[in-house]
């Protein structure tokens, strides 16, 4: 999908991650949403760009004279605008696959976040860039001698639901979601359309009508 940036700053500005939902449903794709254990740094960050996976696995030591970074730092290093960093740890607790010097890369290339199935850690400096920044725990462990990402830009599972290069990933508050390529651009068009929609509902339930007679008028709620 070639799309512009315009595309995902309209995004970030108007949509929210259960309307996505809603239309992911509605187009056949229920199985969008990573687990609910994954959340913000920030509760006010908002998140949507296009995956780039990271595939990391275990080990028990670190090897003499071999860099354990070297993956992750390609990846980083390799990272565009709108790209978002999408980690799968597995879960794990062992070790934190994204920091703040990390945080510094990514954003001085213009991406748009990362998502971690696993731990972050220097929550405060990330904070303070403003960074969006989700994962599934904090926890100050390197991942030297820990875990090391094996391999980019394959599919990969995260938060248990399979990301492929090039997928969009969508997360604000309430929740992280992958939008298949396939089905990106309508996606988003019928998730601003019913955002639009939306609008309407809550400025006639707001002036008082009946929420019985504003869910006949528009079959929304």
């Amino acid at each position: 999908m070639d799309v512009g940036p315009d595309f995902f700053a309209e995004g970030r500005r108007r949509l929210y991650s259960s309307v996505l939902s809603d239309v992911l449903d509605g187009l056949g794709c229920p199985e969008h949403a990573m687990a609910a254990a994954i959340r913000p740094l920030d509760d006010n960050a908002v998140l949507f760009g296009r995956a780039r996976t990271g595939q990391y696995i275990d080990c028990f030591e670190a090897i003499e004279g071999e860099n354990p970074y070297a993956t992750e730092i390609a990846l980083v290093d390799d990272l565009k605008p709108d790209d978002v960093a999408v980690l799968n740890c597995g879960g794990t607790e062992r070790y934190a696959a994204w920091g703040e010097l990390l945080t510094t890369a990514a954003l001085a290339r213009g991406a748009a976040g990362a998502v971690i199935d696993g731990q972050t850690r220097d929550v405060k400096p990330i904070r303070e860039t403003g960074f969006p920044v989700f994962a599934r725990g904090i926890g100050m462990l390197d991942a030297k001698g820990r875990g090391y990402m094996r391999a980019f830009d394959l599919p990969a599972q995260c938060g248990g639901v399979l990301v492929r290069p090039g997928d969009l990933v969508f997360a604000d508050i309430d929740g992280a979601l992958v939008i298949p390529a396939a089905r990106a651009e309508a996606a988003v068009r019928l998730a601003l359309e019913k955002v639009a929609a939306e609008d309407t509902v809550r400025a006639e339930l707001a002036r008082g009508d009946r929420l019985a007679d504003v869910f006949a008028r528009h079959r929304i709620l």
